[in-house]
């Protein structure tokens, strides 16, 4: 069992102008994120393309991350592909990179196929297969498809699952997920825009875009509601809603980049079909940085 709690950026995943990857720029990005107090790191989430690299390009990634982290700080690696074959492969793969958990987005192509049983079974071979623990993610608005409580508590029952990235933001089901799942499985917020809600309920901490650049924030936000600050803690989840709406839902991962780059961190290009910010975006971003950072 790992400790998941405290706060994880979803890490870009860094691009030249040719849509090259730059795993140096990666391990530049860690390095300098390593100044706050973070739990760990997540490579190939959501906001690191998962699904925009190949296979080669994902072990490339997740070798170069390995290399940058520091020894007591968490790597964890999305390893979600459309077949439970492919998925288990990459999760080896993450684990002999020294990856310390996996994340595992559920497949989401045959939706109409997808139900419980399904999705259990999937969740089951990979964690049978992982050589480290498994954690189960659920992010309806890019897969489609929103596991529900009953689907994930069955898929949880597993010794080797371990926890729950939850992005789809219902506190109703994740109140569920955390009262009736087995004796120490972990749940974490996937976005900063629930993060102190989440906590109340339960939720150990939060992978959040948001902690990629404002991560003292974040950290921030969770130390006061371990203090018991909790006034605080609720003035500073209504300042960080407007710019983690910003880089997540609204813009996206070009606009979390840009964000980067304007902080001295290595933001880049974002991998076609997704395009830069448009000018008028750019300039609302700005604006929302400034009244935050």
């Amino acid at each position: 069992m790992i400790d998941l709690h405290g706060i994880f950026p979803p890490l870009t995943t860094p691009f030249d102008k040719e849509e090259r990857l730059r795993p140096d720029k990666l391990r530049s990005n860690i390095h300098n994120l390593s100044r706050y107090e973070l739990s760990g790191f997540l490579v190939l989430g959501s906001n690191g393309e998962l699904v925009m690299l190949d296979h080669k390009e994902k072990l490339e990634a997740f070798y170069a991350a390995r290399e940058a982290i520091e020894p007591g700080k968490l790597m964890l690696a999305g390893t979600g592909c459309e077949s439970t074959r492919d998925t288990i492969q990459l999760t080896r793969e993450a684990g002999k990179a020294g990856a310390d958990a996996v994340l595992v987005l559920n497949p989401s192509y045959y939706k109409g196929q997808l139900d419980q049983e399904a999705l259990v079974s999937h969740y089951a071979a990979v964690a049978e297969a992982s050589t480290i623990p498994v954690i189960i993610y659920n992010m309806p608005a890019n897969s489609g498809l929103d596991m529900n409580a009953e689907t994930i508590l069955a898929i949880a029952a597993h010794p080797n699952i371990i926890g729950l990235k939850d992005s789809g933001g219902k506190l109703e089901k994740m109140e569920q997920i955390i009262r009736d799942a087995k004796p120490g499985f972990q749940v974490l917020a996937g976005s900063a825009g629930f993060l102190l809600p989440a906590l109340k309920l339960g939720a150990v901490g939060g992978i959040a875009a948001l902690a990629n650049i404002a991560p003292a924030q974040c950290i921030e936000i969770y130390q006061l509601f371990r203090e018991g600050k909790l006034e605080e803690a609720e003035a500073l989840q209504k300042k960080v809603v407007a710019l983690n709406l910003a880089v997540t839902r609204q813009w996206g991962v070009p606009a979390l980049k840009e964000a980067m780059d304007h902080l001295g961190l290595y933001g880049g290009t974002s991998r076609r079909p997704l395009l830069p910010i448009k000018k008028e975006n750019k300039e609302q971003l700005m604006r929302l940085m400034e009244e935050l950072l």
